[in-house]
């Protein structure tokens, strides 16, 4: 297996969102029109968010929206997405929330493409690498809703530390704080760095959306039924 690689997002003028690659153990495959930018006019499309809100995201525009739905880079419409600078690598994250006004939490997880976002008020707020279920108990896809909140909790089974837990089903699949490192997997759960792990807690409340995407021939998510 080849060493760790990051986690790569692009921004493509029609795609007009994030494709995320998964590069752990290969090599990574650029997106069509990679190093293509999105069109400054697409800002027209949020005029009401504030200035300091803008600076270091994507405001996307309604035919870049569209084409990203069409080709399920994205599951539904959002606003704006963070513009991440460079690949992300396993322990690191992107979270920006200046400005952005309160208004319904979901989290979007690609355990395909190894990213979980977090959007409020239909704006990507955070990002970052995860890990996930291994091929013993694998992480479920499909839509769930937060079930309970546990700042300190403590895994019974496996008698383990899970900070911040975000839970998601009835047998304990949840989002939690966890030491993410190349080659780690879990029982099931979505590991995420421990200080993106708290600013999430905070953020998201019981009830929820957290929609799990699974892979699709191209590499991208898309929701599962």
């Amino acid at each position: 297996m080849t060493k760790e690689r990051g986690v790569r997002r692009f921004a493509a003028v029609m795609a007009a969102a994030l494709t995320c690659v998964a590069v752990t153990g290969c090599e990574a495959r650029r997106a069509p029109n990679a190093e293509q930018k999105i069109p400054l006019h697409a800002a027209a499309v949020e005029p009401g968010l504030p200035q300091q809100a803008r600076e270091g995201r994507l405001i996307l525009a309604r035919a870049q929206i569209d084409e990203a739905l069409a080709t399920h880079t994205l599951d539904r419409p959002v606003k704006s997405l963070l513009k991440v600078e460079r690949p992300l690598h396993f322990g690191e994250f992107n979270w920006n929330d200046a400005g952005i006004p309160a208004g319904p939490v979901w989290i979007r997880v690609d355990p395909g493409a190894q990213l979980l976002s977090v959007f409020r008020d239909g704006h990507e707020i955070g990002t970052t690498v995860i890990v996930y279920g291994g091929d013993n108990k694998r992480t479920p896809t499909g839509t769930f809703h937060i079930l309970a909140r546990d700042k300190d909790h403590r895994s019974s089974l496996y008698d383990a530390a899970m900070p911040y837990t975000l839970q998601l089903t009835n047998d304990g699949v949840s989002i939690h704080g966890s030491t993410v490192r190349w080659g780690a997997a879990t029982h099931g759960c979505i590991g995420v760095p421990l200080e993106f792990a708290r600013r999430l807690f905070d953020q998201a409340g019981v009830g929820d959306e957290v929609v799990i995407v699974a892979p699709t021939r191209n590499g991208a998510g898309s929701q599962a039924s």
